[in-house]
């Protein structure tokens, strides 16, 4: 099913309210607990990986596990800047309208993989990267994203950044950085189906 077909589906909760811009206990709690979660999952699934297990590909238009990796890695740089620009930008007085039900389709359907979509060509992998250089980012990124998480005092929710899915524009700096977990969950279900797949090296 299409994304926007998803998106569709579910409800925009827009409240009666004014509704506080600011992280609650609970999301700041979440947030924080996706990123713990999703780093955990993503370095017990490559960890041990030997290189023919990390170069081996399903097919010639799928993605290594080491393909997917990089992808991980420049997804959060980006996500995690998009998020700094929105912190930048002026606080929106409609950020309630304009983001209403994004955090819901996010939790929705990202980690879970549900719907397609194109890996803009600035995130998608290269080969360029060395496999430690790309360890060594995710580490570093992950810890500049987590720390952010844990002691920002900004009123995320009231700064925005444009998206460049139409259903998704514009997105808060929560859900900009909500997005990197959700995201890195996503496709280390992606890794999990390549480690899956018929051929894939024994070691």
């Amino acid at each position: 099913m299409k994304l926007a077909a998803i998106f569709a589906l579910l409800p925009l909760a827009i409240p009666a309210t004014a509704a506080d811009a600011s992280l609650s206990a609970k999301e700041r709690d979440q947030l924080i607990q996706l990123l713990n979660d999703s780093r955990k999952e993503f370095l017990d699934s490559v960890t041990n990986l030997s290189d023919p297990q990390w170069r081996w590909k399903p097919a010639p238009e799928r993605w290594s596990v080491g393909e997917c990796a990089e992808h991980i890695v420049l997804s959060e740089e980006m996500l995690f800047s998009r998020a700094q620009d929105a912190v930048h930008n002026p606080a929106d007085p409609d950020w309630e309208t304009k983001t209403a039900g994004k955090t819901e389709i996010l939790l929705s359907v990202m980690a879970q993989r549900k719907g397609k979509a194109q890996a803009p060509e600035e995130i998608q992998p290269t080969g360029k990267l060395t496999r430690e250089e790309i360890m060594a980012r995710f580490a570093r990124d992950r810890d500049a994203t987590l720390k952010f998480a844990q002691t920002t005092d900004v009123m995320l929710k009231e700064h925005l950044a444009p998206h460049p899915f139409p259903m998704f524009n514009p997105l808060n700096a929560y859900q900009w950085v909500l997005y990197i977990p959700l995201h890195n969950m996503r496709h280390d279900k992606q890794i999990a189906e390549v480690k899956s797949t018929p051929g894939f090296p024994a070691k």
